[in-house]
Formats: structure tokens, C-alpha cells, sequence
């Protein structure tokens, strides 16, 4: 396992320097194509030699600090590659007007800084380079065809326009899968936080319904236990199975496989409701519901019902189901105090109905819940029915 691990390690090592934009010593070695004109320097071919010398050295010294700069994120905020690259540019008109020959190929270099300093990302305008580029290409051309010949116009202005575009294309490119990569990244985060809410939303419906359960059977257990024994271990029975239950679903909750229905849930409810006390009034009427709009809807119904025996002190709760063919409606109301919210107070919603607003906007639905009337609380939930789903639900 750690030599697996070792490995996948060293794969993202190497995909991620694949994917590296060309560092700042990657552009000198072209200085190198001026080697012919320094030979030619040294050995005093040419006049003025201490001149050309100057402007070798000043040459090089600009292309790299256009380069190094236009490379960096904080210095390309700043004028220095601008600047750098127009030194560069007078540089380079200097010494092709002056000497002419193989100083030619200064352009194509020129053109490759212009092209490193002002790129653009591939959704941007690149006006800017295109002009500064075909400028320089039929600078190129044009000093070409005065000092050396007219079969070197075309070749130094097709380099020169060549080498400024596909740099800049290059290093966009680079820029762009990098941030695709950084957003794609961002993109997993978010995946992974989403689920863990989702996860924890569903952990922290199923345990309060569940102990709400179990509180309240082993009220009825202690109640029951010293006139009616026999009722009072069904009670107890009802807690050990409702236990199990919850050891399954809380499994199946880990895996991020449970399905809850809606028909267990009312049968759920009906059973938590009597136990408390409470005069249970289950109806449900419509077609069969497709299974995500079901769960969702088990959902609420779980909620509701475990806010009605925590918080309402009710003596009657009625839960309506009335499913229509574009439509579910899920109505929850009581006779009790007017508070259903899982903090206990009428205004103010718990994590628990928040919650459930939440999962019903998602999927296109909403949930309303209030006191109803002087007395009492109500909750409605909405949520569309698709018409395809429903009908793959019953064939």
C-alpha cells in the first residue's frame, strides 16, 4: 500500500510539471542565435566594434528583464517589462539599421519578448500584441529588404511574426490549464463539503427522530411497567426493534445508500404519535410518487412528526398526503401550543426544518411552517412530481 501511494505521489509530481508553464531561464537560450554577429565583432569585421559590443550586451540585458519580468505575476502589475521591452525595441532598431546582416534575427527575439510581455488569457482581446507583432514583422521585412537583400525580407518577417504569436499562445495555454486545473480542484472542495452537510444533515434528522422514539417508549415502558407488564414489554420490544432500525439506517446512512419511503415513514410516524399520546390521522391519496420525490417527502414527514412530539404537547396531529399529476402537497398540523420548530420557538426554524427548506428548494419545491391560528402548528410542504419519473415508477 505505501509503494502505492509512492506511486500515485510521483504521478501527480509529474503531471503537475507537465503542466508547468515554461520557466524564466527558457527563453535565453535563444540569445544564442546572436553568436555569428559577436564572432564577427571580435574578430573586427565589423566597423565601430566597441559600439556593437555595447549594444550586444544591452540587447541581452533588456530581452532578459523583459523576459524575467514578464514571467513574474507582481512585476507584470508593473511598468518594468513595458519598459523593457521598449529599450529592447530601440535596442534592436539600432543595430539591424546600423549593421544589418545576420542582426536581423534581433526581430524574431524582440517579437518572442513582445510576446511573453503582452499576452493575454485565451478569452482575452490580444489586439494589443497583434499590432505590436505585425509591426515588428514588417519592420522586419522592411530592413531586410534595405541592407540585406530582398530573398531575407520574407524569412525575417515570417520568423518574427511567428515567434511572438506562438509564444504568446503557448504560455496562455499554460496559464489557462493551470487555472482549469486550480478550478477543478475548487470545484472537488466544494463536492467534498457539500456531501459532508448533506451527511451530516441526514445523521442529525435520523438520531433525533430516532432517540425522540426511544425517549418516548421508555416513558410508556415506565408508565405502563407497574399496571400493564405485558404492555409494557411490547413498548420495550418496540425500542430494542427501533434500535436495530436505526443501527441499519445509521450503516446504510455511512454508505450513503438509504432510501427512506414515505409508506415507512407514516407507518413511522403513526406508531411515534400513539405511543405519545397523541391521536395519530394519517391520509394519503394520488398516485404513487417516484422514489427521490418519496424520499424527500419521508423526509418531512420524519421532521414534522418528531417536532410535534417534542415541542407541541398536542393531543391530535393529522398528516395529509394528496399527490396530484404535476404535484405533491404534504400537510402536517396539530392542536397543540403553537410552537413545531425543533428550537422550541414559534418564529424561528431549527437545523432541522432549515434543513428540509433547503432540500425542497433544491429540488424545486418549498416548505412553509407556522403557528396555525390561536392555536395549533402547521406545516406544508410542495414539491413538483416529473411526469417521466412517475411513469418509469409504475411500469
Amino acid at each position: 500500500m505505501t509503494d502505492s501511494k509512492t506511486e500515485r505521489k510521483a504521478g501527480r509530481r509529474d503531471r503537475a510539471e507537465r503542466h508547468k508553464p515554461p520557466g524564466k531561464f527558457a527563453f535565453l537560450p535563444w540569445l544564442f542565435m546572436l553568436t555569428g554577429d559577436v564572432q564577427d565583432l571580435i574578430k573586427g569585421e565589423l566597423p565601430l566594434p566597441w559600439l556593437g559590443g555595447a549594444g550586444v550586451v544591452a540587447f541581452a540585458g533588456l530581452y532578459a528583464l523583459a523576459v524575467f519580468t514578464g514571467l513574474d505575476k507582481r512585476q507584470r502589475a508593473t511598468r518594468v517589462p513595458y519598459v523593457a521591452l521598449a529599450g529592447l525595441a530601440v535596442v534592436t532598431y539600432a543595430l539591424t539599421l546600423g549593421y544589418g546582416g545576420d542582426w536581423l534575427l534581433c526581430f524574431p527575439l524582440l517579437s518572442l519578448a513582445a510576446g511573453v510581455v503582452l499576452r493575454r488569457g485565451l478569452t482575452e482581446s490580444g489586439r494589443r500584441l497583434a499590432v505590436v507583432v505585425v509591426t515588428l514583422a514588417g519592420s522586419a521585412g522592411w530592413i531586410a529588404g534595405i541592407r540585406g537583400g530582398p530573398s531575407e525580407t520574407l524569412t525575417v518577417a515570417y520568423g518574427t511574426l511567428l515567434s511572438g504569436f506562438v509564444t504568446a499562445a503557448i504560455l496562455s495555454l499554460f496559464e489557462a490549464v493551470t487555472q482549469l486545473r486550480a478550478t477543478r480542484e475548487e470545484l472537488a472542495r466544494s463536492a467534498v463539503e457539500r456531501e459532508r452537510l448533506r451527511f451530516s444533515r441526514d445523521l442529525h434528522d435520523l438520531l433525533g427522530h430516532t432517540m425522540s422514539v426511544i425517549v418516548v417508549k421508555a416513558e410508556a415502558v415506565r408508565r405502563l411497567a407497574p399496571r400493564d407488564l405485558d404492555a409494557a414489554i411490547g413498548q420495550a420490544a418496540d425500542i430494542e426493534a427501533v434500535g436495530r432500525q436505526a443501527l441499519t439506517e445509521i450503516r446504510e446512512a455511512v454508505t450513503g445508500y438509504r432510501e427512506s419511503t414515505l409508506n415507512t415513514e407514516l407507518d413511522r410516524a403513526r406508531s411515534l404519535l400513539e405511543a405519545s399520546g397523541i391521536t395519530a390521522d394519517i391520509r394519503q391519496s394520488g398516485p404513487p410518487l417516484p422514489p427521490q420525490s418519496a424520499a424527500l417527502l419521508g423526509w418531512v414527514v420524519r421532521e414534522g412528526v418528531t417536532n410535534v412530539v417534542r415541542h407541541s404537547g398536542a393531543g391530535r396531529c393529522t398528516v395529509e398526503v394528496r399527490g396530484e399529476t404535476d404535484q405533491v402537497r404534504l400537510e402536517i398540523t396539530d392542536n397543540g401550543s403553537g410552537v413545531g420548530s425543533d428550537t422550541a420557538t414559534a418564529g424561528s426554524p431549527g437545523n432541522g426544518l432549515k434543513g428540509l427548506t433547503e432540500r425542497l428548494a433544491a429540488a424545486g419545491g418549498h416548505l412553509t411552517a407556522g403557528p396555525d391560528g390561536r392555536k395549533g402548528f402547521r406545516l406544508v410542504a410542495e414539491l413538483p412530481v416529473d411526469s417521466e419519473s412517475e411513469e418509469d415508477h409504475r411500469s
